[in-house]
């Protein structure tokens, strides 16, 4: 079989991770089979020591769509590709092959708000559908996220195939006190804190876990402990979102707030590593890997007990309401103050977190493609 796997998005926050480690764990997996990896010049570097049967196939346009949609199924024929792998929901238009196409989640669909314009949405959802219409088998990386695309657009379950994803090894920090005491002082922190990783968008719901957050310093202003404690943003800078800068000034946290712009994996691992809690109160995930990024490296986790939250950490977090403010910041209490309740989830979120594996996933992928292509086969012999 001929692979073909578009991986322009692997600078990408989240798609990325999954891009590079689907690739990797395939290049260790299958040394007999073509691949072709659909990218621009800038990554065809970035996945070192793949296998001979690994090859490029260049994009010159910067992922203009009339490229993806006209030049690149002439490119797809021309290599005799039997299957595309498109790790998104806009695959290509017109193809001459087989594809299956990897759908994280359905923000897109859920929040129209989040489009530019209405133009925009309406543009995401069409392309949504005619790639879901067109292909051959979709992966997911949660039931939720199934269960998301059965109720809006109404794809038969066995069409769909669940692959989790895992923890990227990047992303742990081994017992090295040196490299996270230098981290620290490079970054200037000296106090406790709590930390949130990922992308700044509204359902991340990063206003309500500084509205909680001030509820809980507010608690803790006579703690001699505590009183210092302060909240770390790691995902883009405070000046590009003016209304959380607003939530943080109206709830007078303005010196124990940071945000900080995004940080390499070597530098975000010493944070996971050094904070007395991970929250993740998310209002809306296809998976939610920080907060199993933050299990991994021995830090309890507080997140909300809805989408894929519960599914991805089972009872190795605590699991909040999270659009109640109280409970958020109750629950931030209870995970500084209950050592018992600690102790137990940072246990339980190294088993969870070791319940993932990027190899696994890769075989299930691999196992996917020959079936789809079997089946394709059989059907011509018959």
């Amino acid at each position: 079989m001929r692979i073909a796997f578009d991986i322009r998005k692997l600078n990408s926050f989240g798609i990325g991770t999954y891009i590079r480690n689907i690739i990797l764990n395939l290049a260790n997996l299958d040394h007999e089979n073509p691949y072709f990896l659909i990218t621009q010049e800038k990554e065809r570097f970035a996945l070192a020591n793949l296998p001979p049967n690994f090859s490029f196939i260049l994009d010159p346009s910067g992922d203009n769509s009339l490229w993806n949609d006209l030049v690149l199924p002439y490119s797809l024929k021309r290599s005799q590709i039997d299957l595309l792998h498109t790790p998104h929901y806009r695959a290509p238009r017109f193809l001459g092959c087989r594809s299956v196409i990897t759908i994280h989640d359905c923000v897109h669909i859920l929040f129209p708000n989040y489009a530019s314009s209405a133009s925009a949405f309406d543009q995401a959802r069409k392309a949504t559908k005619r790639s879901i219409r067109k292909c051959s088998h979709i992966f997911t990386v949660s039931q939720a996220t199934q269960r998301d695309l059965m109720r809006l657009f109404s794809v038969p379950q066995e069409k769909i195939t669940v692959v989790y994803n895992a923890i990227d090894e990047r992303a742990v920090l081994s017992n090295n006190l040196e490299e996270q005491k230098r981290v620290l002082e490079r970054y200037q922190i000296q106090d406790p804190f709590l930390l949130y990783a990922g992308n700044i968008k509204p359902h991340k719901n990063i206003a309500r876990i500084i509205e909680a957050f001030s509820v809980l310093k507010m608690e803790l202003k006579d703690d001699e402990v505590w009183k210092h404690l302060k909240l770390l943003i790691i995902g883009d800078e405070l000046s590009k979102h003016q209304f959380l800068r607003r939530t943080v000034i109206r709830s007078g946290v303005q010196q124990d707030v940071r945000f900080f712009g995004f940080v390499p994996y070597e530098i975000l691992k010493v944070f996971y590593k050094s904070a007395q809690i991970f929250v993740f109160p998310s209002l809306y995930e296809g998976f939610g890997l920080p907060p199993l990024e933050a299990m991994a490296n021995g830090t309890p986790v507080l997140a909300s007990n809805i989408s894929s939250l519960p599914e991805v950490l089972g009872d190795a977090a605590l699991l909040v309401n999270p659009e109640n403010v109280f409970e958020i910041s109750k629950g931030m209490k209870h995970l500084l103050f209950d050592t018992s309740l600690r102790s137990d989830l940072i246990e339980k979120g190294f088993e969870q977190a070791r319940k993932y594996s990027w190899k696994k996933s890769a075989e299930l992928v691999w196992k996917t493609y020959q079936a789809i292509l079997t089946k394709d086969s059989d059907s011509k012999i018959r």
